[in-house]
């Protein structure tokens, strides 16, 4: 009878532990969600096109004194460590950054492009490769990097926006033509999926068709600006329905809804001045601009980056910045 009841107690301690072992791989498989914490540059730092160094350099506006290096969150150059040559054709007075996620490619990427010619798709944060790069010519002076892989670039002294066929190959050379005078601007629009482009006369909205091996670029929209000299083209973060563009004389928003320019904007009179070379939004709606200054090395940068709203300035010491970008992977 002993020998019965330690049977079944036994039998009792197995069946118990089984039960358990069961609960807790259960747990495992089925692990409780966690909340990723956001990453703390998006939307918040500003990267720079610097002439004088000859680098992107990623900043933190919070930080208060740019010169020291707790400012600096991120730098990069072409040089022979990270897929280039030690001296890189096409490189001298970087122009035009952008990050983006991409699914294609997988994680975020930086679009570059560069006066002297250079364009290139390269793996952030790593910075240690290149997926794409050629030296395209023609003054290119803005990037962007297509959900497919391909990178839409517009070139102000060659008049035109190609869109390239970088998903083929990191040297793939085919692509689509659009002629434009003195293009300045490409962004994608993922609402209404098409290529914005901005140049000297006109914002045009072109749908990219095709395939990606072989793209086909066809006009939509054209839109006259208000103003000649079509500079920058933004996204307004915050706000799906408008873009930011400047021309040789003012800042404006596009209004995509109505096709209707707007100057009403807060803060517009800080804002809407001569000469901008950049403009963009933080996700506070904090503005970021850029304006040519007296006694920087050529007649279109400066050592200054100019807020508003609230507002504020953030100055580097030598420093040639042509462009200043929002850091935002978001496409809007």
């Amino acid at each position: 009878m002993i020998t019965g009841r330690l049977l079944r107690a036994s039998s009792l301690w197995l069946f118990l532990m089984l039960m358990a072992a069961a609960i807790v791989a259960g747990c495992s498989s089925k692990p409780a969600a966690t909340v990723k914490a956001p990453e703390p540059e998006i939307g918040n730092w500003v990267a720079v096109t610097d002439q004088a160094s000859q680098k992107i350099i990623v900043l933190d506006p919070s930080a208060e004194d740019w010169n020291s290096e707790q400012a600096i969150k991120w730098s990069w150059k072409p040089t022979s460590t990270n897929g280039f040559s030690s001296v890189t054709p096409g490189w001298g007075l970087p122009s035009g950054i952008k990050l983006r996620n991409n699914d294609t490619f997988g994680g975020k990427w930086m679009v570059v492009t560069d006066s002297r010619g250079l364009a290139a798709i390269i793996p952030y944060p790593a910075g240690d490769s290149k997926k794409w790069a050629l030296q395209v010519g023609g003054n290119p002076h803005e990037a962007e990097l297509l959900p497919n892989g391909n990178i839409a670039i517009a070139a102000s002294t060659g008049g035109w926006v190609r869109v390239y066929t970088s998903s083929q190959g990191p040297s793939s050379s085919k692509y689509a033509e659009y002629p434009m005078k003195t293009a300045h601007g490409v962004l994608w629009d993922p609402q209404k999926n098409v290529l914005w482009a901005l140049g000297h006369d006109h914002l045009v909205a072109l749908k990219v068709e095709g395939t990606p091996e072989a793209p086909v670029l066809k006009e939509e929209l054209k839109v006259n600006l208000p103003s000649a000299d079509g500079h920058d083209l933004q996204p307004v973060y915050g706000n799906t329905d408008r873009l930011w563009v400047s021309t040789g004389s003012e800042v404006l928003q596009y209004v995509k809804s109505d096709k209707s320019w707007s100057r009403g904007f807060p803060d517009a009179p800080k804002i809407n001045v001569r000469g901008i070379k950049s403009v963009g939004s933080l996700l506070t709606g904090q503005v970021v601009l850029t304006t040519p200054k007296k006694g920087c090395q050529s007649d279109w940068c400066t050592d200054t980056v100019r807020f508003v709203g609230p507002d504020t300035y953030r100055s580097r010491t030598s420093a040639a910045f042509y462009k200043a970008r929002v850091w935002n992977p978001n496409y809007q």
